[in-house]
């Protein structure tokens, strides 16, 4: 490569595209080297990289079980459920369970469980912005701040497909990351040997990583260009960051009311300086 066409790569790669401009989602989740790599993430009970920590999840679930009162014949519906952690916990109770994730590889191994637990769950592997659950939910969940890696118009449209999917008296959780992250956040650009130990691919590669802010929106890029011998990709990992206040009013938009804020899933009281925050939304009177 020539002085000319290093300058056009490194031009390119560090880039700065509009915000939520390209959606890379299936490049993360559906191919095969990397989705296992993510479900090692998931089942690894030391790390909060994909899903949080046993521990954590039980105390989710149980406070989730208690604040809503499910229990036998509750209908859930768990947007993002990857291998099953909190599902299969709901399941326990006898509930009506659903899990929706866009790995296979994720599903294939929530399915195999359930089926050695006796847990009667209904997974479906499919992109959530795409599919949609049959019926009414008392307890709809989107966690890990998932939400935030959607772009407004995404996010519009699976609060307003949430709406729709509530049962009377139903229940919405979800979190997302906070201002204090955004805070938090650093711009800059560096490239790595096999960057994340092997994520990107089995094959030796060099990642170039430019990572952007964009104040107005608060919102950041992690923009991964992955070059091996034989290809060049692209990964874009956009998220938004919320104030309280923010997040109420995308609610509002799709008929919803945020009717609890707490710092996380498990229902721990609200901290103004954390990286994240849960709410709970229900649907507007």
């Amino acid at each position: 490569m020539n002085s000319k066409s290093l300058f056009r790569f490194l031009e390119a790669a560090t880039a700065k595209p509009a915000p939520f401009s390209k959606y890379t989602a299936s490049e993360l989740w559906t191919d095969e080297h990397r989705s296992a790599r993510m479900l090692t993430y998931h089942l690894d009970k030391e790390i909060d990289v994909s899903s949080r920590r046993p521990r954590f999840i039980d105390e989710s679930v149980c406070w989730m079980v208690e604040r809503f009162s499910l229990s036998k014949g509750s209908r859930i519906v768990d947007f993002g459920c990857g291998p099953g952690l909190y599902t299969s916990r709901f399941a326990r109770l006898e509930a009506d369970v659903v899990g929706i994730d866009f790995s296979s590889r994720s599903i294939g191994y929530a399915r195999e469980f359930a089926k050695e637990n006796g847990l009667d769950i209904g997974y479906v592997a499919a992109d959530y912005l795409d599919f949609q659950p049959e019926g009414k939910f008392d307890l709809i969940i989107m966690i890990m701040c998932d939400f935030c890696a959607l772009s407004p118009a995404q996010r519009a449209a699976m609060l307003s497909r949430f709406e729709r999917l509530l049962s009377v008296g139903g229940h919405i959780v979800l979190d997302a990351y906070s201002m204090n992250a955004f805070a938090n956040k650093n711009a800059g650009c560096f490239y790595e040997k096999n960057q994340l130990d092997g994520f990107w691919s089995e094959k030796t590669y060099y990642a170039f990583v430019s990572s952007f802010k964009y104040e107005a929106e608060r919102v950041s890029l992690d923009k991964y260009t992955i070059i091996e011998e034989s290809r060049q990709r692209e990964v874009y990992n956009w998220l938004q960051y919320f104030t309280p206040e923010a997040l109420k009013q995308e609610a509002l938009s799709a008929g919803l009311n945020i009717a609890e804020l707490y710092c996380d899933v498990a229902g721990n009281p609200y901290d103004a300086d954390a990286a994240e925050f849960a709410v709970v939304m229900n649907r507007r009177d």
